[in-house]
């Protein structure tokens, strides 16, 4: 019969470089893990407060739009725009005439979004409107793009809470799973390329792409035949 010998503990790692702390206190964090880590965390999450945080609804109201919108808007059939945009407008949103919303697209608080005429929200779309997110006419928002108006604040040791509004002018293009951050504004009729992130305001008529996203040549657009 083969017995098993534990190992011994491994040697402790050098601390990381600039850690503020210089000393690591090794001590068991588990009966078989040793703790690695190093330094001191800078931030108590525990000191995390969004009580001024203004939702805009009451709380059973928020709760029952997110069970609508988890069992309501997978139901419906995909060429079926006109009901995902009427539970929309019954929870607040401002919705234009002929938008086009996927089942799969989720909104965090529909009262604080606007969306303009003939304008697409594509598949896996996420809407985090902890602030106001207006989308203008003509635009696309492409599966997998996430809008963000939430941050917080990385100087506090309390993590607090920041939150911006995000901006999309007419006849924008968002293509696919791009990452729009907090207090940022897309000129009108600028496309974003794929899988770019955007951090600063977007001038408009503009391709622009990378991360951080960058303009980069004009936008043409061919004249209707």
């Amino acid at each position: 019969m083969t017995h098993y010998t534990p190992s011994p503990d491994p040697e402790p790692q050098e601390p990381i470089a600039n850690s503020p702390n210089s000393e690591i206190n090794y001590h068991s964090i588990s009966d078989n893990q040793p703790n690695i880590f190093t330094g001191e965390s800078l931030v108590d999450l525990r000191k995390y407060d969004q009580s001024k945080f203004d939702r805009g609804r009451p709380g059973w109201v928020i709760l029952l739009w997110w069970l609508v919108q988890a069992i309501a808007f997978p139901l419906t059939p995909h060429p079926v725009n006109g009901i995902r945009r009427w539970l929309l407008r019954l929870f607040g949103a401002k919705i234009g005439s002929g938008v086009i919303i996927r089942p799969t697209a989720r909104f965090t608080y529909p009262w604080k979004i606007e969306i303009g005429d003939y304008s697409w929200i594509g598949d896996d779309v996420v809407l985090y409107s902890l602030e106001r997110i207006a989308i203008g006419k003509h635009c696309v928002i492409s599966q997998k793009s996430y809008l963000c108006t939430g941050s917080h604040d990385p100087e506090d040791p309390a993590f607090g809470l920041i939150a911006a509004s995000v901006i999309i002018n007419h006849g924008v293009w968002i293509a696919t799973d791009c990452f729009i951050g907090p207090g940022v504004e897309i000129g009108a009729n600028a496309l974003i390329g794929a899988r770019s992130s955007v951090f600063k305001n977007m001038p408009a008529g503009f391709v622009c792409m990378g991360t951080p996203c960058r303009p980069c040549t004009r936008r043409e657009i061919k004249k209707s035949s």
